[in-house]
């Protein structure tokens, strides 16, 4: 990345701000197919608002939600980041949302906004934005290895970690 490129990151939504394999009633599908309320109680990853908070902070702003899905659940996930408070707690505007209907389409996301860091746990999603952004997070647990273009990142403090230590102007922004 060319030292005149302004940092800016994008977080997918799913599996990354959402944790839906620990909703109390099961896996992500309740967060897709289960009714309001068991939607309302899917959990987020833990530490992720703080953690993104502090990564607003330390991107000036440059901070954008990139997620696939159709257009019911991206509703849903509206509601979920609203009902959460996400965007007050964080300061993501919900205009610095992004939707795509299939995961290879978030390279032009990338491309488009200029994306110069990314943090998503789909392999796939880090094969086609590959070469589009230049800090690759795979975050949380991984069935192949991750590749030499790509940081494994287990959780939210690994992330912001591992994404400070891109920016050493910025490194000091950890609390």
């Amino acid at each position: 990345m060319g030292r005149e490129q302004t940092p800016r990151l994008g977080i997918d939504i799913g599996r990354v701000i959402i944790d839906g394999s620990s909703h109390p009633n099961g896996g992500d599908t309740t967060f897709i197919d289960g009714d309001e309320q068991a939607m309302l109680d899917t959990p987020e990853i833990n530490g992720a608002f703080d953690a993104i908070t502090r990564l607003v902070e330390a991107f000036d702003g440059q901070v954008w939600l990139v997620s696939k899905c159709g257009p019911r659940v991206r509703a849903r996930t509206r509601r979920w980041l609203a009902a959460r408070g996400f965007h007050t707690h964080t300061g993501i505007s919900p205009a610095r949302m992004r939707f795509c209907r299939r995961r290879p389409e978030k390279r032009k996301h990338c491309l488009d906004l200029q994306l110069t860091h990314f943090v998503d746990d789909h392999p796939a999603v880090h094969q086609a934005i590959r070469g589009a952004v230049h800090y690759q997070f795979f975050f949380g647990p991984q069935r192949m290895p991750v590749p030499d273009y790509g940081t494994h990142v287990h959780d939210w403090p690994a992330a912001q970690a591992a994404i400070l230590d891109t920016l050493p102007t910025r490194a000091a922004v950890t609390d």
